[in-house]
């Protein structure tokens, strides 16, 4: 049963969002972020904000461009945050290239190449990037950059030779995250550009999570299986990542919206939804736990029972889109409990953003507000998202 006013409860959350967006997250990132010498962000600071590594993720040049501009479309245009969103741009573009097309995973503080990766991610993130600054700005050079991106991506996963696969041919199998992420990164630059490949990804993603990943026999989605969607029934094989998969029920309902509600993609996705909070709510401490063995076994990870920052923003996004697309009480029930959660244990209420790396009993573990993989993305994504879907359930 629902504990208060409706309205008065989705009114303070948003109240509290749009807040913490714009007096904390991103004022933070722009004054201890910033690269005012080269352009682009670095991410690597300690609590308070000093730099630890001038390293630079080139997945947060990509990520950190999206936000701002995805701030300055839906929250509130302030120059400096398109201008943060341009700096990354051009950085991207100048130093993040390699000459067959492909990114870095890691450049220095003034662009020299560190470290390439096998997978695609660096590419997602530009290409949603530039998309959302091609909004911000009219410009519509930015969302042709992007589609042409986009298709590069497409052709680096389906030439055989151009990825190192992640296994030897003894052990062929897919993975979850590359096909969740190009439903988001498809949609994404739908919004600048429409070309019939991003309707195509889509579909292609979708089909392949209910054809491969989707395993009702564990109630679970799978980050990993066999080329058929077989179980690998490994440690690995095993693997449910939660908050993966609970990002990939909001992609999902976010598509069913866009055409309309479409059924049969909104009840995978709240099948998914709630597969992955029974497997990834804590009922003892609360949060979204890491990871899960879809048999019982100890999972391997040596992180398994911690609560990183990103699953929380996800089950905090997810719910909403649930609630908005069903109307069903149990879904802000789920909000207020990942709300009330993340609220009571991520904030740092001394030097500001939020901590990311939590034991299972919400104490912190380490208190750096940025690395490699965490910067501005997943909580002013999580704040912004959140903003806009109480408004249109409001």
């Amino acid at each position: 049963m629902w504990r208060t006013d409706t309205q008065e409860y989705l009114k303070s959350c948003r109240e509290r969002y749009r807040t913490d967006l714009t007096d904390n997250i991103l004022p933070f990132w722009l004054k201890h972020g910033r690269d005012e010498v080269n352009g682009g962000v670095y991410t690597c600071v300690d609590r308070k904000g000093n730099l630890m590594d001038s390293t630079k993720s080139v997945w947060f040049q990509g990520r950190c461009g999206y936000v701002y501009a995805f701030a300055y479309n839906n929250i509130d245009k302030r120059p400096e945050y398109l201008e943060m969103s341009r700096s990354c741009l051009d950085f991207i573009e100048k130093y993040c290239f390699d000459t067959d097309g492909r990114m870095y995973f890691e450049v220095t503080a003034d662009g020299k190449p560190l470290r390439k990766r096998r997978y695609v991610f660096s590419e997602c993130f530009a290409a949603i990037a530039m998309s959302e600054y091609a909004i911000a700005t009219g410009d519509r050079s930015y969302a042709e950059k992007a589609l042409e991106l986009f298709k590069n991506i497409r052709r680096f996963i389906n030439t055989p030779g151009v990825l190192e696969p992640k296994y030897l041919p003894t052990q062929p199998a897919r993975g979850h995250s590359i096909t969740m992420i190009l439903i988001n990164t498809a949609a994404c630059i739908r919004h600048a550009i429409s070309d019939p490949v991003l309707d195509a990804q889509i579909d292609e993603s979708i089909d392949a999570l209910r054809r491969y990943f989707i395993h009702p026999e564990f109630k679970a989605l799978l980050e990993m299986v066999g080329p058929d969607g077989e179980l690998i029934d490994t440690l690995n094989g095993r693997v449910i990542n939660p908050g993966h998969c609970i990002e990939t029920a909001w992609f999902l309902l976010e598509e069913s919206k866009y055409r309309g509600w479409d059924e049969n993609i909104k009840n995978m996705a709240l099948q998914i939804l709630d597969w992955s909070w029974e497997w990834g709510w804590d009922n003892e401490f609360g949060g979204i736990i890491n990871f899960r063995d879809c048999k019982g076994f100890p999972a391997q990870d040596y992180s398994q029972d911690m609560k990183f920052w990103w699953p929380q923003t996800e089950a905090v996004i997810a719910t909403l889109y649930a609630y908005e697309a069903t109307g069903d009480p149990k879904y802000l029930e789920m909000h207020a409990l990942a709300n009330d959660w993340t609220y009571e244990h991520l904030p740092d209420p001394v030097y500001g953003e939020w901590f990311g790396y939590l034991h299972r009993d919400g104490s912190v573990a380490q208190p750096a507000k940025g690395n490699l993989f965490k910067g501005p993305f997943h909580i002013p994504r999580m704040l912004i998202k959140g903003s806009m879907i109480i408004d249109e359930i409001l």
